[in-house]
């Protein structure tokens, strides 16, 4: 019996590093999401980005908006938009909860991170809050004496 080498259980496609900046990350979920056959071949090719997208829900149903997924390179007419707004697959009852969280004030919902799961590409969902800009300064400080004190340790 050959040893087979095992993937990753979940292999990312792109995390939004921008996120977790710009945001205090609450509560997260798993979406799926609605694509094309070029779409899913151009995230293949690793052409996703998720730096200032942000999901919208409009009449029951969520969104993703501004993701770039950029052109399939052997697509032909048939290929896709590059930032047209996708469906995402969630559970209507956690649609609700997205819907009473986003109403409260300063809240909105980020995707932090793309991976697949089987053959299918998943949305990591972070309803967040902005932070100001003296709560990023604050936090690069702590960062920068963290580094300081990790490098005469």
């Amino acid at each position: 019996m050959k040893n087979k080498k095992k993937s990753p259980q979940n292999p990312t496609i792109t995390v939004n590093r921008k996120a977790r900046y710009d945001y205090h990350l609450h509560d997260r979920y798993e979406a799926g999401i609605v694509l094309l056959g070029t779409e899913v071949k151009a995230i293949r090719n690793g052409q996703f980005n998720l730096t200032d997208s942000y999901a919208q829900i409009t009449d029951g149903e969520v969104f993703l908006i501004d993701a770039f997924i950029g052109l399939y390179d052997q697509g032909n007419r048939m290929n896709h938009e590059a930032k047209r707004p996708r469906k995402l697959l969630l559970h209507r009852n956690e649609i609700r909860k997205l819907t009473r969280s986003v109403q409260s004030k300063g809240m909105t919902l980020v995707p932090t991170r793309a991976y697949f799961s089987g053959s299918k590409v998943k949305l990591e969902l972070a309803v967040a809050q902005g932070k100001r800009v003296y709560d990023k300064r604050d936090k690069i400080e702590r960062e920068h004496a963290n580094r300081e004190i990790r490098a005469y340790t």
